[in-house]
């Protein structure tokens, strides 16, 4: 019998000085298996960095052809590509030819660096592609809970992630 999705609700209140824009979100996130609380909370930060009422969590680690995340215009093409991790370079190049914009999120320094070393030259064809890598100061899994309450603040592209008991900085290397 295959292990069911851990399922957690998060109610989110964006204030991003940089793009203007103040929502509050309110998203259903299925947590994989297979997958750790970092990641989840990753998945959650790169809805919050690219917030808009169309961009939507796709079934991404059990499914090989959707992103983590992707905003589609309504004739269905795709918009924007949103994928978390170190893809491979064959997976890069499908999302890039799929969609408008490709962002990458990376999140760990040590191994992104040289992931990003080992692929760079092969990257610079995609004018349509940004990988971006994500520098954590604090547990940000300590915010994972199954029913989440997050106020977001953006300024000069640095992510303050607060609730009732802790705050989280995360800035943005641009790698590409």
């Amino acid at each position: 019998m295959a292990a069911k999705a851990t399922i957690h609700k998060a109610l989110i209140n964006i204030a991003n000085m940089d793009e203007n824009y103040y929502e509050e979100h309110n998203l259903t996130l299925a947590q994989h298996p297979s997958e750790n609380n970092l990641r989840l909370m990753i998945r959650l930060i790169a809805f919050i960095l690219n917030a808009n009422d169309t961009l939507m969590f796709c079934k991404g680690i059990s499914q090989d052809d959707e992103p983590d995340l992707w905003q589609k215009s309504l004739s269905g093409d795709i918009e924007m590509w949103i994928d978390v991790g170190q893809p491979d370079e064959k997976r890069i190049k499908k999302a890039c030819g799929r969609s408008d914009k490709v962002i990458i999120y990376t999140f760990k320094e040590s191994t992104a660096s040289i992931w990003f070393k080992q692929i760079e030259s092969s990257l610079n064809r995609f004018k349509n592609l940004q990988i971006v890598n994500l520098n954590i100061d604090g547990d940000i899994e300590s915010l994972t809970k199954r029913s989440m309450t997050l106020q977001c603040n953006i300024s000069d592209n640095e992510l303050t992630l607060i609730d009732d008991e802790s705050s989280i900085v995360i800035t943005q290397d641009v790698y590409k």
